[in-house]
């Protein structure tokens, strides 16, 4: 991991024509980048992880989380969301996280498909830690997590890699470039499998209880051409399928998805760059309710289809202002529609009643980026206005033996605007760089909060189709210290107000029949999503790494006081930890690497957190670490081996009603090949 830093390019001599670089990637991030804090995990260190997977990679930058500690080999896709800060959640982002400028949550859910993103396939993933960041679209709530496709000179010509793992587990990756004329083309692809862990705690365990197969594979194509005149076209189309278990009989998980996206970037005195994408997504998930005594399983809930369709574009200029400003104008879109379709009320182990909810929403706005540079001294100010709108909801719920509907309601459409934005210092100061930027931000509830239900264990929630939008205000102060050019340092300390926050709030619990998710057992509770009135959260994050020759040490520690302000129906959480909140994070890497020849440990921890929104069910702290050892056979070929939570630390990742604990990665080994072409 590194800390990004601008700098300026050398001037070209007036004799020389000005040189055209085909880079596939955006407009360059405007100077005033440089008053916020934003780090890079770099290219060295996305294929050098002992997992393989993007969701780990992310963890290096302490303060990302996800909504639960399981990767997704194991967690339920829709627990992926990542936020930033402290902030909780509810499974949804929290964060902006694009690829190449294109938003990759999830049109439905909001979640993040991390098999479809194999991290080998990058240049590098820049993290922008605090809302309001204008130019990269709306929902920065948290930050942005930007993904950054890789060029033939990031993938080579040619790399296959392959590994054996515990639990009958497969891993295969393949790159390939190719420079054609006046452009180039990648192709990445990735096949994982294993037999999977079983989810449960081994003295929670019962006869239902077995292991959670896996299956995944991904696929991306990418091509970028010169078209003239410092223009390049970049296309881009993707593929992914994600087969999962739960564990237990009924709660098998299906995920696919395809993207596409096409991309104009004029470079030079007036850049400019048009995007277009559309995204399809098909989901469906199996949930189950299993006995006291853990013997048996019963289906409670099948949601067989849950199909959605994400489509939206920009367009963004940047004039040539002069006199030390850089200046950012643009609009954008994104319309989602989905639905989910399910089977519930059981009786006898089959079905009674079929559910179909959904809607559509659209957010359109216009942004203004403006960055000055004075010799030590770079501001920057940008903001955005909104306009969202919240359409064709609606809710049927029928027997599936026939007659009238039982429910059949048609939500009111919505609209609203918001104006959000942030202004941001930066100050040099020889070896030193002080920072200071306050922001606003917001995020419209997603399909999934407004219209779906879900069950983890015994536990039901509801959805709320009358959720308002989420807004944040916030404000940071930092400080950036290079002592050495071997080593650099830095520090924030920030303050966010997250209000309308949208959580997973405990009424009632069973045994019961509740509205929108049906019975619930005596070992259940009910929850529903509501807004509370905020989340506040205070917090410092230190960022720092060494290098010396072959030697490195990268290390990322995050600490944040974050509690909820609820009244009403919610006031019994009022001064409470957000659910799934570690007060402490850290990781830290340690690696040397001589060409081909390296090896790396990775050390991380999580404080305890709380699984529940009523902080009456603790996850313990969690100690791992992760190594990796690269060893040169030939000039093209490597042996790897690596190791996940070596010393096989219990991480827990969810507590269901009735105490039952589930856990996240046991210790896993990999031995496998890498073959590089020249």
């Amino acid at each position: 991991m590194t800390i990004l830093f601008g700098s300026a390019s050398p001037a070209l001599a007036q004799s020389e024509p000005p040189e055209i670089v085909i880079t596939g990637r955006g407009l360059d991030a405007p100077p005033g980048e440089a008053a916020y804090d934003v780090v890079t995990i770099d290219r060295e260190r996305l294929t050098s992880t002992a997992s393989n997977r993007l969701e780990d990679v992310l963890r290096d930058a302490a303060g990302v989380a996800q909504f639960r500690r399981s990767d997704s080999r194991s967690a339920h896709p829709t627990s992926q969301g990542v936020t930033l800060r402290g902030l909780g959640g509810n499974a949804s982002s929290r964060a902006l996280v694009t690829l190449d400028g294109v938003p990759q949550t999830d049109p439905f859910g909001g979640w993040v498909a991390f098999p479809a993103y194999l991290p080998e396939r990058l240049a590098a993933i820049r993290i922008t830690r605090g809302g309001g960041s204008g130019y990269a679209g709306p929902g920065a709530l948290a930050g942005t997590i930007d993904l950054i496709s890789g060029s033939p000179t990031d993938l080579g010509t040619l790399q296959l890699r392959t590994a054996y793992g515990s639990r009958d587990s497969v891993d295969a990756t393949a790159l390939a470039s190719a420079t054609l004329g006046g452009g180039f083309v990648t192709l990445a692809g990735q096949y994982a499998r294993g037999d999977g862990l079983i989810p449960v705690v081994e003295e929670d365990r019962g006869p239902a209880d077995r292991a959670a197969p896996y299956e995944q594979a991904s696929l991306a194509l990418r091509g970028v051409v010169d078209i003239g005149g410092g223009t390049e076209l970049q296309a881009n189309l993707s593929g992914f399928t994600d087969r999962r278990d739960r564990g237990v009989d009924f709660t098998r998980v299906a995920s696919d998805g395809a993207d596409a996206s096409i991309r104009l970037v004029k470079r030079g005195d007036w850049g400019w760059s048009a995007l277009a994408y559309l995204q399809t997504r098909q989901f469906a998930s199996g949930f189950a309710s299993v006995d006291d005594a853990r013997t048996a399983a019963s289906p409670t809930l099948d949601q067989y289809n849950v199909p959605a369709t994400g489509v939206g574009g920009r367009i963004e200029i940047a004039p040539p202002i002069g006199g030390g400003i850089t200046l950012r104008l643009g609009s954008d879109v994104r319309r989602v529609s989905g639905r989910t379709q399910e089977r519930y009320t059981f009786v006898a182990g089959a079905p009674t009643r079929r559910r179909v909810g959904g809607g559509e929403s659209t957010t359109f706005g216009g942004f203004a980026d403006a960055s000055y540079e004075a010799g030590a001294l770079t501001l920057n100010a940008g903001g955005r206005l909104d306009h969202w709108t919240i359409t064709n909801g609606s809710l049927v719920e029928r027997p599936l033996a026939g007659g009238a509907a039982l429910t059949n309601l048609a939500f009111p459409d919505r609209s609203g605007t918001e104006a959000t934005g942030r202004v941001g210092a930066a100050l040099a100061t020889g070896a030193v760089t002080f920072r200071a930027a306050g922001y606003r931000g917001w995020r419209l509830p997603t399909l999934n909060e407004l219209y779906r239900p879900f069950r983890v264990g015994a536990d039901a929630t509801a959805a709320n189709a009358v959720l308002d939008p989420e807004r944040l205000t916030g404000a940071e102060l930092g400080l950036d210290w290079r002592p050495a050019a071997q080593l650099t340092l830095r520090a924030t300390g920030y303050w966010n107000r997250l209000d309308g926050a949208i959580a997973n709030v405990t009424l009632a619990s069973g045994p019961g029949t509740f509205p929108g998710v049906g019975f619930v057992s005596a070992a259940g509770v009910y929850r529903q999503r509501q807004n509370l009135d905020a989340v506040e959260a205070r917090g410092v994050e230190l960022d720092g790494r060494f290098a010396s020759g072959p030697f490195s040490v990268a290390a990322s520690y995050a600490f944040v006081d974050s509690r909820v302000h609820a009244s009403g129906i919610a006031a019994g959480l009022d001064d409470l930890r957000p659910a799934q909140t570690a007060a402490h994070q850290a990781s830290t890497t340690l690696a040397w690497r001589r060409g081909d020849l390296g090896a790396s440990l990775t050390a991380r921890y999580a404080s305890p957190q709380f699984e529940d929104d009523q902080n009456s069910r603790e996850l313990a702290d969690a100690l791992t670490f992760d190594a990796v050892a690269a060893l040169p056979m030939t000039q093209n070929l490597s042996i790897e081996a690596r190791a996940e939570n070596l010393a096989d630390a219990r991480v827990e990742a969810g507590i269901s009603g009735p105490g039952v604990v589930e856990r996240a990665t046991p210790r896993t080994f990999w031995l496998g090949l890498r073959y590089r072409l020249r």
